[in-house]
């Protein structure tokens, strides 16, 4: 994707976000837009509200946007924790995930994220991975979704979704190497000294 025109990533974060879920992913996109990309990338903190948000190990972090008056958006990484039981339901959050979808934002969860995404209609018979606690609950909200809890990250096409925690970190560097390029992908790795998980 070599572009003139800034690459947007956003990253939510919500009350109850699992940290590292969120924090992992922006660590290696944010080594990739600060040191690699050869092209202008973007990160930004995406929160419900604007002000501090309190993740669920009591991490707080100030957001640089609520999702109202939000950048348009080329990807957004939805994170997962105990604050998705709330979102699943939460028709307003929903819709926001559904039309970012339908404008082309490509769509990235980490562990329980991926079950707002179903609740969405995001993942309706499409294969899809969680925390492997958590593959269960799939059939609760959509039992069309292909289930494939033993994988570290699932690409769709235009919605990639990732197993738990530290499995987001594989997903990001997935994503460094389809929006820039596999060697992107490596420098980053190396950069952040990340060996992935067997």
């Amino acid at each position: 994707m070599n572009t003139v025109t800034p690459v947007n990533v956003g990253v939510l974060f919500f009350e109850e976000v699992e940290e590292l879920d969120a924090v992992g992913p922006w660590e290696v996109l944010g080594y990739w837009a600060h040191h690699v990309a050869s092209f202008p990338v973007r990160i930004f903190a995406i929160g419900r509200e604007a002000g501090v948000v309190r993740c669920s190990k009591g991490l707080g972090l100030t957001m640089d946007y609520d999702v109202e008056h939000a950048p348009r958006l080329d990807l957004l990484v939805h994170p997962g924790g105990d604050g998705t039981n709330v979102l699943q339901e939460d028709e307003r959050h929903l819709k926001w995930l559904r039309e970012l979808h339908g404008e082309g934002t490509l769509l990235a969860s980490v562990c329980t994220g991926s079950l707002v995404f179903a609740a969405a209609g995001l993942l309706a018979g499409q294969p899809a991975t969680t925390h492997w606690r958590y593959g269960q609950f799939f059939a609760d909200i959509d039992t069309s979704v292909d289930v494939r809890v033993e994988e570290r990250f699932v690409d769709n096409g235009t919605v990639v979704t990732s197993a738990g925690v530290s499995a987001g970190i594989d997903m990001a560097l997935h994503l460094v190497g389809r929006m820039d390029s596999p060697e992107a992908a490596e420098t980053v790795r190396q950069g952040i000294q990340y060996q992935h998980a067997a």
